[in-house]
């Protein structure tokens, strides 16, 4: 009993200096470094001062529209009354804000390993690796989705797990509401629940024993209740989303589901990024005919080109650098961190690769969320932005492996000094 309370207190205090050292990175790189604002920002910016004066919703424009989802921008608008009230700059208040958030994405992250893997020390290394990855460091100066929408992810995947576990209604409720609140900030993870529901209706299907044997239940009888938690899930999600879509219909006379932004999907059809290919004429064509034009010839005339840009050349385009923030000067770095960046998503092919063997684990929905947000990131152009908000999982299944080996090498010394 003694043995195990010092355990657990040395993990306690482990957590607490992570979290130390992960506030005095993300505070130190807020006041010595000068910040840049990225035209998204700028665009925002303007947003919110027209939302404030005249009650107009509009992205790049002064008529209302729905280019964006209202996540954000209603976060900053709180932001902005806050700063108005108590006399201060928005941006630095949405800064220091962002940072307590970045904490709470870190205790999240936390939590996930925990669940995940059931092993404390992957989880504080997954906590560790999180508090002094730069891009989470560097994220806090830009005033942009990123942070925000880590958070409301990790917080979604945290709860559904938890939901996935208990079975009861009202944590497939609570992660719904979640998850729209997510979808409010980015919009692409809209469907990520479908995925999770369906893997977990497997699981259910086919459990196992403690003996290893396959238990076969009713599987109508399965189908029923996980289904009954997801058309829940499902349900909150859109009572979340119901303001907006009634605000759409209302003022632009038009149902938009997210977001009405299609030039992503257009950009995305240009074979690494080659915006002087003209394999098709536009015509008069809209964004979306367009791209469909350049997919259809793409695919028949330069089959290869195209089928190896829709795999692994987006995938490399996404996941293969690091996401800089808004930039900053001086710069704010530490040897090899690029390297470090390749190490952390590399290192998780293993374990993913695992997962799709082992589909029983809690973990592979972290295997689930990766590869299903990979395939939706093919649909549209490849940025290394976009590689920041699954990173955490990245992470997660790294320091798993690298624990496992670890505990692996240690076990083998143990029984050869034992010999």
């Amino acid at each position: 009993m003694v043995e195990w309370v010092k355990k657990n207190k040395i993990f306690s205090i482990l957590v607490i200096l992570i979290f130390i050292l992960g506030f005095y990175l993300r505070a130190d790189f807020l006041t010595s470094v000068r910040h840049t604002v990225s035209h998204d920002t700028k665009y925002y910016n303007e947003m919110v001062h027209r939302l404030l004066d005249t009650g107009v919703y509009a992205y790049k424009g002064e008529i209302p529209n729905a280019q964006v989802t209202p996540g954000f921008p209603l976060f900053m608008t709180g932001m902005y009354i806050v700063a108005d009230q108590i006399g201060v700059e928005p941006f630095p208040l949405i800064r220091w804000a962002q940072v307590l958030i970045s904490l709470g994405s870190m205790a999240l992250i936390y939590t996930i390993a925990m669940q995940a893997t059931r092993n404390k020390w992957v989880a504080i290394v997954a906590l560790f690796v999180s508090a002094i990855y730069l891009p989470f460091i560097w994220a806090n100066g830009a005033i942009l989705t990123e942070t925000l929408a880590l958070f409301l992810l990790m917080a979604y995947l945290s709860m559904q797990m938890y939901a996935f576990r208990t079975q009861r209604k009202r944590d497939a409720a609570f992660a719904g509401i979640i998850l729209g609140l997510t979808v409010l900030v980015r919009a692409e993870f809209m469907p990520l629940f479908v995925p999770l529901y369906g893997v977990f209706l497997l699981q259910q299907w086919y459990k196992r024993s403690t003996d290893g044997a396959a238990v076969r239940t009713s599987k109508l009888a399965v189908f029923k209740k996980v289904a009954l938690l997801g058309v829940i899930t499902g349900l909150c999600l859109s009572a979340v989303m119901l303001p907006w879509w009634i605000r759409n219909v209302v003022s632009l006379n038009e149902f938009v589901l997210t977001a009405s932004q299609s030039n992503p999907f257009k950009a995305g059809t240009y074979p690494n990024k080659d915006y002087t290919d003209k394999i098709v004429v536009q015509n008069g064509m809209s964004q979306n005919e367009y791209a469909w034009a350049r997919i259809k010839a793409g695919f028949t005339q330069q089959t290869w080109k195209y089928v190896k840009w829709f795999t692994v050349g987006k995938l490399e385009y996404t996941y293969n650098r690091m996401f800089f923030g808004s930039g900053h000067e001086p710069g704010y770095f530490y040897p090899k961190a690029h390297n470090f960046h390749q190490l952390i998503v590399y290192g998780s092919i293993i374990p993913l690769l695992m997962l799709v063997w082992r589909w029983r684990h809690p973990a592979v929905m972290i295997a689930v969320v990766i590869i299903i947000m990979s395939m939706i990131r093919l649909l549209f152009v490849p940025e290394y932005r976009y590689n920041f908000t699954v990173m955490p999982l990245f992470i997660i299944l790294t320091s798993w492996l690298g624990i496992t080996i670890l505990q692996k090498i240690g076990t083998y010394t143990s029984r050869r000094k034992a010999v």
